[in-house]
């Protein structure tokens, strides 16, 4: 009896030990990724108790952590920086240029994709293979071709010659290819014994059918442009009325160099809209990388 019983009590304590390792393996997932969240989102939580500071009440960023509570929260750092620097001017150029940009590159990323999923022609991996190399090289590598080139089309000092270079990425390319080749060969085919064109497949079928690639390619290039410094600051050096929000925002740093409130301030309304559009669209930014994954 004793024999048969002994494996039944070892069976049990197995049976009893298994939800104590899931609770505790499920402890420590959420504590490694309490801890990371933390480190990834103190920077701006702090940024933001800054930014909403009462500076009058005398509080100092360096109280830590007593800065992270403000004692007097406030908005009238927002609208001093935003007055005092005119930032008006400097959020529709940035808006202006992200909006070329992430059109630009849909469009393009879109047309040179399609004939590199779908069409057969001499040369086609070849071709996919440069592009898709072309994103290993620094992109610092390309600014002074570039620039060269914008000062002979005379577009430096515009925004036509941030847009430009930029529009046609081996990343959007890769992506869309990737979209193409997973809509199902069948609908092309019957499109084309319809009679249906290769522009209107690419446009009725293609394009619809790869959506969330479409919205992830363009929230990165969203992303990516909004937050663009060097490439901006070098072609509109000459002009800096045309200067892009993330170029001018550096300069808080002299025209507030005592008011860390102010620089906060600003550093945060370069920060929210982007951080909106993501938050927004994450589902849909998520969908399009699996895809491209696939």
């Amino acid at each position: 009896m004793s024999a048969v019983s002994a494996p039944r009590v070892q069976a049990v304590a197995r049976v009893r030990r298994r939800p104590v390792r899931r609770v505790l393996g499920t402890v420590l997932r959420y504590t490694l990724l309490v801890t990371v969240l933390l480190f990834a989102v103190f920077p701006f939580l702090w940024t933001l108790a800054i930014a909403l500071t009462d500076k009058t009440a005398g509080t100092s960023i360096y109280n830590f952590p007593a800065s992270l509570v403000p004692h007097k929260v406030t908005l009238h750092n927002f609208g001093e920086v935003y007055r005092t620097f005119g930032l008006g001017n400097y959020v529709w150029n940035s808006v202006s240029i992200t909006a070329m940009t992430v059109v630009g590159t849909l469009v393009v990323s879109a047309l040179a994709a399609y004939p590199l999923a779908r069409f057969r022609f001499p040369g086609r991996n070849v071709i996919f293979s440069v592009i898709v190399l072309t994103l290993v090289l620094p992109t610092e590598t390309n600014f002074l071709a570039n620039t060269l080139t914008l000062q002979k089309l005379h577009l430096l000092g515009t925004h036509l010659g941030v847009v430009i270079p930029t529009i046609a990425g081996a990343f959007g390319i890769f992506l869309m290819r990737q979209a193409f080749l997973a809509v199902p060969v069948a609908l092309l085919e019957a499109a084309r014994l319809d009679g249906a064109s290769e522009f209107t497949i690419l446009t009725r079928i293609m394009l619809p059918l790869t959506r969330p690639s479409l919205a992830a390619l363009g929230i990165f290039t969203l992303v990516s442009t909004w937050n663009a410094y060097f490439w901006p600051m070098l072609v509109l050096s000459a002009t800096p009325d045309k200067a892009p929000l993330s170029v001018a925002v550096l300069k808080l740093k002299g025209q507030f160099n005592y008011d860390p409130f102010n620089i906060a301030a600003g550093s945060l309304i370069m920060m929210l809209p982007v951080l909106l559009v993501f938050l927004a669209a994450q589902k849909l930014f998520m969908r399009g990388m699996e895809g491209a994954v696939k």
